[in-house]
């Protein structure tokens, strides 16, 4: 899981590396998939994003077969 955005009391995980592995997908299928380049799913997938639009989130979930929850966890430090 990748660490995204980091606050005084926790951080969002963003879990795209378990999800792609659980389906046998690859990142660059799934940016094909739902239209966005590598390099900006990559930015996701390392938790290094700032913000994700609900289109994004909605064709991710649409594509992996899952809910934003298991997309995204919230972890306190």
């Amino acid at each position: 899981m990748a660490p995204a955005t980091s606050t005084e009391g926790g951080a969002i995980m963003v879990k795209l590396d378990d999800l792609l592995h659980d389906r046998r997908m690859t990142l660059t299928e799934l940016a094909d998939r739902v239209g966005l380049t590598l390099a900006n799913l990559s930015i996701l997938k390392t938790g290094k994003a700032k913000a994700i639009r609900f289109s994004t989130l909605e064709a991710i979930c649409r594509e992996l077969d899952c809910q934003p929850g298991d997309l995204l966890e919230y972890a306190t430090n």
